[in-house]
């Protein structure tokens, strides 16, 4: 596990980069994810092609998936998740785990063989860390973000500094 709150468990430049293959040899049984930024880009109404393709590839390995979303648009969310098969838990609040925990129940499996995948140290990483789950932070798929979440990442950039992340 990561030494910091901050400190993801790897860094990979997207989520369809994430390497499904060693996350089955590590025993992962479980990707939570993201939407917003990670699944599907900002102000986006789907997933591109890369994504659905990916979690074809977690779906064939057997892991379960759930998406946790701190997003309140609650209907947007649960499309999405639909679309790119996963069980859902919204108004998640992350930072606080505890939609992590709420999605490892809806999906049986401990937090130990469970990795959540975002865009985002101080909500997606945090709540992970929290959660006692392994964590992997990717880039957002957009450069467009809420006038808070731009803050963030100027912070966020300050934690991270010259972090190289897998891919790019």
């Amino acid at each position: 596990m990561p030494r910091s709150p901050f400190e993801a468990t790897a860094y990979v430049a997207s989520v369809d980069l994430v390497d499904v293959g060693r996350l089955a040899s590590e025993g992962v049984r479980c990707v939570l994810l993201d939407r917003d930024n990670t699944c599907v880009p900002r102000d986006a109404k789907a997933a591109p092609p890369q994504v659905l393709d990916w979690l074809g590839w977690v779906r064939e390995a057997g892991m379960a998936t759930c998406v946790v979303s701190n997003n309140f648009h609650s209907a947007e969310v649960e499309r999405s998740a639909r679309e790119l098969g996963c069980e859902v838990v919204h108004h998640a609040m992350k930072p606080l785990p505890f939609a992590v925990h709420a999605a490892l129940r809806k999906v049986g499996v401990p937090a130990e063989q469970a990795v959540l995948v975002g865009d985002q140290v101080f909500t997606d990483v945090v709540a992970g860390n929290l959660a006692g789950v392994r964590t992997v932070l990717v880039r957002p798929q957009s450069t467009t973000d809420l006038w808070y979440t731009r803050a963030l990442r100027v912070v966020e950039r300050a934690v991270l500094g010259d972090r190289r992340f897998r891919g790019e």
